[in-house]
């Protein structure tokens, strides 16, 4: 079949799939073991010429391709095909080695492959474009994106639904939510077909930028124009309202997507575990768990931490403990994630020696801890009042470079000075989060706000407020919470209500008071 079946995005279409020869599966298993790009060359060329060596090697660069991850071996076969060998590249030769240098973040290499497919007069699909486009969205070169939909238009080929999905998948990936928003918009003005992908990537577009009623008007509307709902997209809006900690709506989501046909996969109901999770019902989260696995659905990885998360934002620091111990006695190493959300449970119990022991478990794994960890690490140390120990780890980060502070690391630092009373700290904390470079979040205002709502400073938290929202930075309801913890009579509580309400007219973040 000669590789044939390969798509971009989806692995293989039609049930396509490439039958490998002895011959094939001999290249796949040398290649994927031998590191050296000359002695990968070196035996390729030896190879007989047999008259079906050409679907050998297409198929095993193909057969890594579905196999994901194995960028390298793709290149050294592909690039032995394109400079090496007697055979004549096709259009399945370029794509992959355009979609290799794409994840490998090699622009030049990937642009310079798209010039020889043109020079080599070999005609490229929409496939191709689709890939130049990821690639340019994954290295973040949105400007050189425009650039491919540009091309397309000049040479008179309209972008198609192929091409715009790879464009918001990109986006997606990037966290440009305006932009994927005005590249949809976009499509529906050049009247190109969208189909169920499109849709999916659109409700993950404000699914993660935290607007989950944008993503059921999205739902909404791919069901008014007859275009039917797959598992994926389903999962996609069960995970919008997951994000919110929206349990009801997730449920009706979940309910839905079953009387549509759909059986919930292992993603399915990891996007429920989390809703309950985020709600705060760790017994929810729990209760899918078992209900996963009384469905014959095996959990993954992703589900036990959703689970030890969900204990963890409970407080339920022993629990956390049982399931990450569940996680290993199934044979499932924990990741740097695993590591994380453990550390966070029990930071949050302020049980600081277990933080350590979690944190010498992570190095003897050989997993180096990342910002996230080391965050979690910090808080334990503030919460335990035991700040020199906070400080001393601040400085390393600081030092390292690597997994160096981030703005939650900041968030940290502002709340535990605020709630220590060292308001000096705090302040100079807080300063240092521009001289990084870094922008405060909400987080970071309303701790701020909330170490003179303490002392019951209502002017100066009133200052820090306006200050807040001339920076762009828009309050939820823990900063409508602490303001009104600031307030000493009934005159201040209702300046504060009126302020909090003319601001939830203009606010992009829905909160209650």
């Amino acid at each position: 079949m000669r590789g044939r079946g390969w798509k971009y995005g989806s692995g293989f279409v039609d049930g396509v799939f490439p039958v490998l020869s002895p011959m094939a599966q001999d290249i796949l298993d040398f290649v994927q073991k031998e590191t050296d790009v000359a002695k990968i060359w070196e035996s390729l060329d030896k190879i007989p010429p047999a008259h079906n060596l050409w679907d050998d090697i297409i198929n095993a660069a193909v057969q890594l391709r579905l196999n994901r991850h194995n960028w390298i071996p793709i290149i050294s076969v592909c690039e032995w095909i394109v400079y090496r060998s007697s055979f004549r590249p096709d259009i399945i030769c370029y794509n992959l080695l355009i979609d290799a240098y794409g994840q490998k973040r090699q622009l030049n290499k990937a642009e310079s492959i798209y010039m020889t497919l043109l020079e080599a007069q070999c005609v490229p699909t929409e496939d191709t474009y689709a890939l130049l486009l990821r690639a340019y969205c994954n290295a973040g070169s949105l400007h050189r994106a425009e650039g491919v939909i540009s091309e397309m238009q000049e040479n008179g080929i309209p972008p198609s639904a192929t091409v715009y999905n790879a464009y918001l998948d990109g986006l997606l990936k990037a966290r440009c939510t305006e932009k994927a928003v005005e590249v949809y918009q976009r499509m529906k003005k050049e009247r190109c077909r969208t189909n169920a992908e499109t849709y999916t990537l659109m409700i993950n577009v404000y699914g993660k930028s935290n607007q989950p009623m944008s993503a059921m008007k999205m739902f909404n509307e791919m069901k008014s124009i007859g275009c039917k709902a797959n598992i994926c997209t389903y999962t996609a809006l069960v995970n919008a309202f997951a994000r919110e900690g929206l349990c009801e709506k997730a449920e009706e989501v979940f309910e839905e997507m079953q009387q549509a046909g759909h059986e919930p996969d292992v993603y399915a109901y990891n996007a429920l575990m989390e809703a309950y999770s985020r709600a705060g019902f760790p017994q929810g989260a729990s209760e899918i768990f078992s209900l996963m696995q009384h469905m014959g659905c095996e959990p993954d990885r992703a589900s036990y931490n959703i689970l030890v998360d969900a204990y963890g934002r409970a407080g339920l620091h022993q629990e956390a403990e049982a399931a990450f111990e569940e996680l290993k006695q199934q044979g499932i190493r924990p990741t740097m994630k695993s590591h994380m959300l453990l550390l966070s449970a029990h930071a949050k119990s302020g049980n600081v020696s277990r933080c350590e022991e979690v944190m010498a478990q992570l190095h003897k794994s050989g997993l180096k801890p990342d910002t996230f960890a080391l965050n979690a690490m910090l808080n334990a140390y503030g919460r335990a009042g035991r700040l020199d120990d906070m400080e001393r780890l601040f400085a390393a980060m600081e030092k390292h470079g690597g997994g160096g502070p981030d703005i939650g690391t900041y968030n940290v630092l502002v709340n535990v000075y605020g709630r220590a009373g060292y308001l000096d700290r705090m302040e100079a904390a807080f300063s240092a989060v521009a001289a990084r470079g870094l922008a405060a979040d909400v987080v970071t205002w309303t701790s701020r706000i909330g170490a003179y709502a303490r002392k019951k400073d209502y002017a100066r938290c009133l200052e820090i407020f306006e200050e807040m929202v001339d920076a762009g930075c828009y309050p939820d309801a823990g900063t409508a919470k602490v303001l009104l913890a600031a307030c000493s009579d009934e005159r201040q509580v209702e300046q504060v209500t009126a302020i909090v309400r003319s601001m939830h007219k203009d606010a992009k973040t829905l909160f209650t008071i």
